[in-house]
């Protein structure tokens, strides 16, 4: 799957949670210890000073546009207390890709609402953000399954000996 920024924040989010049409609770369930393990990208963002509320209302447009898809909003998480951030976004990856008639509706969507794209969305997401990190995950997954993921590849793949014994 490809991870490039499209036209706006929304099509941006969208390689990351177009197929998240489940519940929150659904995407929480910790994976099985022989099924894929589900992916998901954080990003955490530190916002430009006094910029908060307007990267959160441009967020807001573009679950406007994932929602003219079919698509869920992005999850958000907001700072109260400990490490320096303001918002952190959670996308669950599922490999689905919008139809050619979810993109298109998006894409007039997004042109109704005026949004910026190409070089001038990324000039303008750069005015709200000051700092801001992404990482790809798998998860959830609970301890007990990862340590049997890692448990069957060891069985699959024994130490070596070493030469001369």
């Amino acid at each position: 799957m490809k991870y490039a920024f499209a036209l706006t924040i929304a099509a941006a989010a969208l390689p990351f949670s177009a197929g998240a049409q489940q519940t929150p609770a659904a995407a929480a369930t910790p994976a099985a210890a022989d099924a894929p393990w589900p992916e998901a990208w954080f990003e955490i963002f530190k916002l430009a000073p006094g910029k908060q509320e307007q990267f959160i209302r441009e967020l807001a447009l573009a679950d406007e546009v994932a929602a003219a898809g079919g698509f869920p909003p992005t999850q958000l998480f907001f700072h109260e207390n400990g490490a320096d951030f303001d918002v952190i976004l959670f996308k669950p990856v599922t490999g689905v890709e919008p139809t050619p008639e979810q993109a298109a509706a998006m894409e007039r969507k997004s042109k109704e609402l005026g949004l910026p794209s190409g070089p001038a969305y990324f000039v303008n997401i750069r005015a709200l953000v000051a700092e801001h990190t992404d990482s790809k995950t798998y998860g959830p997954l609970s301890a007990a399954v990862w340590l049997a993921r890692l448990d069957t590849w060891r069985a699959a793949n024994p130490p070596r000996k070493p030469a001369g014994k």
